[in-house]
């Protein structure tokens, strides 16, 4: 990605975000950039990822659903029921058949960003953690699981999940089957030296 793309992309979030988020985006393409040059990804897509990833998380529930119809996107009974997930599927669809980035790899990324999934690449690794741990992140815990980061990226996918299984539990709100299958496998990852 050139610098006019960067800005290009840059253009598009701040159009379709609020300042808050803007800011959470550019910062988690920052964060995203030294884990992947801590771990070994790609740090082109990683800067792509990281920028598009929340792109319609302002968007309107409805407009998110309209979109994943209009791309024949059909979401099971459980991710229907979970909308604070939505943005993540929609996101991805948008960034694909809108914006035309044909990267499975930054596709996968921003679709997998919130739930997580078993078997994640290194870059969807990288964009989870990013994510939970940008420098506007301010909840109990977070220079914990900062450190944990650069410490073992299995590590924080199981202490990003364990609180986010825990915040939906306390919620009462569904949890994906990915979300869980994510968390399975970085703990066995752990458990078996990976």
């Amino acid at each position: 990605m050139n610098k006019k793309e960067k800005q290009q992309y840059i253009d598009i979030i701040k159009s379709m975000l609020t300042q808050k988020r803007f800011e959470h985006s550019l910062n988690v393409s920052e964060e995203a950039v030294k884990l992947a040059k801590k771990y070994g990804a790609d740090t082109e897509k990683a800067e792509l990822a990281g920028l598009l990833h929340d792109i319609l998380k302002d968007t309107p529930p409805e407009k998110q659903l309209k979109i994943l119809a209009d791309f024949g996107i059909i979401m099971s009974d459980v991710e229907l029921s979970a909308k604070k997930f939505w943005h993540a599927i929609s996101g991805a669809v948008y960034i694909k058949h809108v914006l035309h980035i044909e990267d499975e790899g930054v596709y996968n990324a921003v679709r997998y960003h919130t739930t997580g999934r078993k078997n994640m690449t290194l870059l969807e690794k990288v964009i989870f953690i990013a994510d939970f741990i940008s420098k506007d992140r301010n909840y109990p815990g977070v220079e914990d699981m900062r450190k944990a980061a650069y410490k073992s990226l299995d590590k924080a996918i199981v202490e990003g999940i364990a609180f986010t299984i825990t915040e939906l539990a306390k919620d009462r709100a569904p949890i994906v089957p990915e979300t869980i299958d994510a968390y399975n496998d970085a703990v066995w990852a752990l458990r078996h030296g990976n």
